[in-house]
C-alpha cells in the first residue's frame, strides 16, 4: 500500500492536471475560434464525454487484463491526445484530442482506483478515495496553472512535457507488482447490480456535484474573461480553490469512515445550492474567486464520502472493485457533460443565474430524498 498509492496518486495527478488545463485556456479558444458559450462547454467537455463512454468498458478491461494493463493504456492515451492536443489548429481536432484523453482518463481511473481499493482495508476506504480524491484535486489545481503558463508560451511545450511525464509514469506502473484481476462477469450480471435502487442512489450522489462543476468551470472563466482578467489570474483563482479541496478531501473521507457517509452528504446538500445561487453575483473577479472557493468546499463534503459510498454499495450488490471504480468515473464524467455542455448552453440561451437555480434546484430536490431515505431506515419505536 506504501508504494501504490504514490503510484496511483501521480496517474490520476497527472490525468486531471491536462483535464484541467483547459481552464484558463478557453477564452483564449473562444476567441481564436469564435466559440459561443456551448461551443465552449463542447471543448470542455469532451474529455468527460470519452471518460462517460469508456467508463464500464474500462471496467470490462481491468477485469479481463487486470489494473496494471488498464492504466498502461490510459497512460498511453494520455501522451498520444495531449500530442494532438498541443499542435491542433482546427476545433474539431481540439474537440477530438480532449474526448481521446476522456477515454485515456477512463482507463487510468478505474485501473488505478480499482487497484488501490483491492489493496485497501474496507474500514479505511473512504480516506483512500479521499486520499485519491485530494491527488486528483492536486492535479487540477496545477492544471489551470499549466494552462496559464501556455497561455504565454503557446501550447506545444507544456503539453508535450505532459506526454513526457506519462511515458515516465508507465515505467513506474510496469515495474510494480500487479493484482490478478477478479475475472469478467456477464453483462447481466453487471447491468442488474448497477440497476439496484442503493448504487442508483449513491451514482447519483456522485452526478450531482459534478453537474455543478461542470458547468462552472466553463461559465466563470468566462465571467472572469468577461471582466477583464488575464489567464494567469483564472488559474490563479482555480489553483486556490483546488488547494483548499485538496487538504480538505482526506479528512472528509476519515469522517465518512468513522461517523458513515451521509452526515457529511447532507452537510453538502445544504451548502452547495446556496453558494449555486451566489455564483452570478459577483461583479469582479477577486469577489468572483471567493464564491469559487465556497462552492468548492461545499462540492467536497458531498464528492468524497458519496464515492466511497457508491464503492461500498456496489461492492454489496456484487460487482467487483473495477467495476466499482468504473462506476466513480462513470458519474463523474456523466456531471461534467451535462454541466459542462447542457448546462452551458442552457446558461448560452438564457443567462447563467439561471443554470445555477436550477442547479441549485437538483440539489434541493436531492436533500429531500436523502431526508427522506434516512427518516424510512430509522427503527420505529415499539407501542409497548
Amino acid at each position: 500500500m506504501r508504494r501504490l498509492f504514490p503510484l496511483v496518486a501521480a496517474v490520476i495527478l497527472v490525468d486531471t492536471m491536462f483535464y484541467a488545463a483547459i481552464t484558463p485556456l478557453l477564452p483564449q479558444y473562444a476567441d481564436e475560434h469564435g466559440l459561443t458559450k456551448t461551443a465552449a462547454g463542447v471543448l470542455s467537455a469532451a474529455y468527460a464525454a470519452g471518460t462517460l463512454l469508456a467508463a464500464i468498458p474500462s471496467g470490462f478491461l481491468a477485469a479481463r487484463i487486470g489494473f496494471r494493463s488498464t492504466m498502461l493504456a490510459g497512460l498511453a492515451l494520455l501522451g498520444t491526445s495531449s500530442i494532438a492536443f498541443a499542435f491542433a489548429t482546427d476545433i474539431v481536432v481540439l474537440d477530438l484530442a480532449r474526448f481521446a484523453e476522456g477515454v485515456g482518463g477512463a482507463c487510468a481511473w478505474t485501473g488505478g482506483l480499482g487497484w488501490l481499493l483491492a489493496a485497501a482495508p474496507v474500514e479505511r476506504r473512504g480516506e483512500m478515495i479521499g486520499a485519491a480524491l485530494a491527488a486528483a484535486i492536486f492535479g487540477i489545481l496545477l492544471g489551470p496553472v499549466i494552462g496559464g503558463i501556455a497561455t504565454v508560451t503557446g501550447p506545444e511545450v507544456v503539453f508535450c512535457g505532459v506526454a513526457v511525464i506519462a511515458a515516465v509514469l508507465a515505467v513506474w506502473v510496469f515495474a510494480t507488482e500487479p493484482i490478478a484481476p477478479g475475472g469478467v462477469p456477464s453483462v447481466r450480471s453487471v447491468v442488474d447490480a448497477i440497476a439496484s435502487g442503493p448504487v442508483m442512489f449513491a451514482f447519483w450522489l456522485v452526478v450531482l456535484p459534478s453537474i455543478l462543476s461542470g458547468a462552472f468551470d466553463v461559465l466563470i472563466p468566462l465571467r472572469m474573461d468577461s471582466f477583464g482578467a488575464s489567464g494567469i489570474a483564472v488559474g490563479a483563482a482555480f489553483f486556490t480553490a483546488a488547494a483548499i479541496e485538496a487538504f480538505t478531501a482526506p479528512a472528509i473521507g476519515r469522517l465518512s469512515d468513522r461517523r458513515g457517509r451521509l452526515a457529511p452528504i447532507l452537510a453538502g446538500l445544504v451548502a452547495a445550492p446556496i453558494a449555486a445561487l451566489i455564483l452570478p453575483l459577483p461583479e469582479s473577479t477577486f469577489v468572483l474567486a471567493i464564491a469559487l472557493v465556497a462552492v468548492v468546499l461545499a462540492m467536497s463534503l458531498i464528492w468524497t464520502p458519496s464515492m466511497a459510498l457508491l464503492s461500498d454499495d456496489a461492492e454489496a450488490a456484487g460487482l467487483d472493485l473495477a467495476f466499482a471504480s468504473a462506476l466513480v468515473s462513470l458519474a463523474w464524467a456523466g456531471g461534467q457533460v451535462i454541466g459542462g455542455s447542457a448546462l452551458a448552453g442552457f446558461a448560452d440561451a438564457t443567462t447563467d443565474a439561471s443554470a445555477y437555480a436550477l442547479i441549485a434546484a437538483l440539489f434541493a430536490i436531492t436533500l429531500g430524498a436523502v431526508l427522506a431515505r434516512r427518516r424510512d431506515r430509522l427503527p420505529v419505536a415499539s407501542s409497548g
